[in-house]
């Protein structure tokens, strides 16, 4: 069981990694959701013209992307440590009237089975990278050689004391340029609550090598 540090009311209390995003997702302190599907992931799913097919995303939270892929009609998995976000994922598929398998557990020692042709990552990297979770091996689990894979991380080229946890270009690079190959790395905004621009971040497309 993986046990954090969290600082809540100013003092730090240790918790498991599921407790402290269950209390987020129960207090509403979640500034990343924004209740709109990723407009960078649209865009790169239209400029790849990729077709639907079976798609993992990680880290999903309240399931607004795996929702927005599965009306696109991508055979869609999505999981998180969080089962309240999970919970609120299962009702919006539920309402929209879509399919999607969710997986509640940490993503560092789940058991994918089949590799994905397609894995969407939004927030789950960059957040394991902050907490020392050895990510990597569950991308190499989840991927084989020719999958597609978009990973959403916080930039570092941007000064700011709020929002995701930033990366360099060269420490992306260096991180993921190895078990992957860089197709495309760019800059973009994450979208916060209503729509309006958010931290600026990376937008990394890239192929398992």
């Amino acid at each position: 069981m993986r046990l954090l540090w969290v600082a809540i009311a100013k003092k730090e209390t240790l918790m498991t990694l599921a407790e402290h995003w269950n209390s987020r997702y129960e207090a509403g302190t979640t500034p990343w959701d924004s209740g709109l599907a990723s407009r960078e992931l649209r865009l790169r799913i239209e400029e790849q013209k990729l077709a639907p097919c079976r798609v993992l995303e990680l880290g999903c939270g309240s399931g607004t992307n795996a929702v927005f892929l599965a009306e696109l009609g991508f055979d869609v998995t999505a999981t998180d440590c969080s089962d309240v976000a999970l919970a609120k994922g299962k009702t919006l598929a539920q309402q929209r009237g879509v399919r999607v398998n969710w997986i509640c557990g940490d993503v560092c020692e789940l058991d994918f089975g089949e590799p994905f042709p397609f894995v969407f990552d939004r927030g789950c990297f960059h957040c394991c990278r902050r907490e020392r979770m050895p990510i990597l091996p569950a991308l190499e689990r989840a991927t084989t050689a020719g999958s597609k894979m978009l990973v959403l991380t916080g930039n570092a080229n941007e000064e700011r004391d709020h929002g995701p946890p930033q990366l360099t270009e060269a420490e992306l690079r260096e991180e993921l340029d190895g078990l992957f190959t860089i197709d495309s790395l760019r800059e973009f905004y994450f979208e916060d609550p209503g729509g309006v621009q958010g931290p600026l971040g990376w937008s990394c497309w890239m192929t398992r090598r």
